[in-house]
């Protein structure tokens, strides 16, 4: 455990995390942590409930005298996305390393866990902090939220008991969150068939690196590069100038992430192979230049490797990479009716083409499933054109916001009155499980809000020490101000 967290406030929350940091905890692999929750609530007599999906759901008392609040839930979820710097790091056996500077939490080379596990901790740490009045509550720890919302999916009717839901996985303190997007994956695929490297070839590695990644969602309007387009669009160009052939591609790991990484191998006739270095110099330098303001590691790299015994057969090849360089990244259109809200944005999340088969995942998201449906259909013709099969799946609804909610109105009035200032209330282009639970909770009344974290889903993520602190106290405030039943 890192002592020195122990030393921040609020005490408890941060001790909480401390031993998240400790529990692997990475999508679909949370046992440790979720163990870990268990025995907490074991040595805190705490009741604690798990689900057939693996969700936790603690009950806990209302303070004496405030039975009769409103029963409210706390809510996050406890997987971390997994990206680190060291690709040999291991998410599943080595702890998280915290770090304090200069006033934020990070991680020592890997994303921090902090999205979110800071608003899991913050809701075990309003049970054991000294002086937290709350009345009947309960705190759903959901599992799998960043690889497809699994915990959400798999909430049953009747589970849970509370009519107010707070949502704790919000990443910019002093703001209210009343809304979020949908989202869609779109899974490409096809089979290709390869043949002898042509006579006289050369073998090089094409790597685009050091971009900054981050979350596919929060950070899609930012003008961040994407790894798997900067790649694609050299090749697709070596291809046509140099008569490249290609071997293998990689780029990309989860959905949610924006591609910090892509690789190439490919084969280039050797008597172009100077013009080919050349080319690939030239064109780092051009999307250096396009990307100076975002990017400022980008780094284009090529080198001389084995010559591949086989390459893709050119029509899949050229399909492939004309697909891949046709399919929309980034903002796709901004809101109408909220300002620098985006409304519907594409990550084209990861590519690959090796032993026979080439695929790309794209995470689709809107807050208006009209024009998420149109993108996946979009998708769809891209694909066709393409000779390529394609799957919609994993669909779920954006979260509309009801600007009537008690819940708002009521976090809108303690906020102002303890800080002297109106919070925002805003939507997020995020994919917040509050969609799912009103799915199957339609009379649930919703808010999100938590602390300031920085560039989640990347190596470095962190998270503003002073803002969980405001957090909390808002929290509890909140709570003590739940309107009766």
């Amino acid at each position: 455990m890192n002592n020195e967290l122990l030393k921040l406030y609020p005490h408890d929350l941060w001790e909480n995390f401390a031993h998240f940091c400790d529990n692997p905890h990475p999508s679909k692999h949370e046992t440790a942590v979720v163990n870990w929750m268990k025995s907490w609530a074991k040595e805190h007599n705490v009741k604690v409930e798990q689900d057939k999906t693996g969700n936790l759901l603690f009950t806990v008392p209302a303070t004496k005298g405030m039975e009769k609040l409103t029963p409210v839930i706390l809510q996050g979820h406890c997987d971390m996305v997994p990206q680190a710097d060291d690709p040999k790091f291991d998410f599943l056996k080595s702890p998280i390393e915290p770090i304090i500077d200069n006033g934020w939490v990070r991680a020592n080379h890997t994303t921090l866990g902090a999205d979110n596990g800071i608003g899991v901790c913050a809701a075990l740490a309003c049970v054991t902090t000294k002086g937290v009045e709350h009345g009947p509550l309960e705190i759903l720890a959901t599992i799998d939220e960043e690889t497809g919302m699994t915990g959400a999916f798999g909430l049953k009717k009747n589970f849970v008991k509370g009519k107010i839901l707070i949502n704790l996985d919000s990443e910019t303190e002093g703001e209210l969150y009343v809304g979020c997007a949908g989202g869609l994956d779109a899974n490409f695929q096809r089979k290709y068939t390869t043949m002898p490297v042509p006579e006289d070839m050369k073998g090089f590695q094409v790597c685009v690196s050091g971009l900054h990644g981050g979350h596919s969602g929060m950070d899609i309007n930012l003008g961040r590069a994407n790894a798997n387009k900067l790649l694609v669009r050299c090749i697709t160009n070596a291809v046509k100038q140099f008569g490249a052939c290609v071997a293998t591609l990689n780029g990309g790991s989860l959905r949610n992430a924006i591609p910090r990484e892509a690789t190439a191998i490919i084969a280039v006739p050797a008597k172009k192979a100077t013009a080919f270095k050349n080319f690939v110099k030239k064109y780092e330098a051009t999307v250096k230049a396009e990307f100076s303001a975002t990017e400022e590691n980008l780094a284009v790299s090529v080198k001389a490797v084995d010559t591949p015994k086989k390459v893709i057969r050119t029509k899949a090849q050229n399909q492939f990479l004309n697909m891949i360089f046709a399919i929309p990244n980034g903002v796709v259109r901004m809101s109408d009716s909220m300002k620098d809200l985006v409304e519907t944005s594409n990550n084209l999340a990861n590519i690959k083409a090796e032993n026979g088969v080439m695929s790309a995942c794209c995470l689709l998201r809107s807050s208006v499933d009209s024009a998420k449906d149109a993108l996946g259909d979009k998708m769809s013709a891209i694909a066709e054109l393409a000779e390529c099969d394609i799957e919609l799946t994993g669909a779920y609804p954006g979260w509309k916001p009801n600007m009537e909610s008690p819940i708002m109105n009521t976090c809108m009035k303690v906020y102002k009155k303890k800080f002297g200032n109106d919070p925002k209330v805003m939507a997020i282009h995020a994919g917040l499980e509050c969609g799912l639970f009103g799915a199957c909770y339609p009379d649930w009344d919703m808010v999100s809000f938590g602390p300031t974290i920085e560039h989640p889903h990347s190596p470095v993520e962190r998270v503003n020490i002073d803002s969980v602190g405001k957090f909390f106290d808002f929290l509890v405030e909140v709570l003590k101000n739940i309107p009766k039943k």
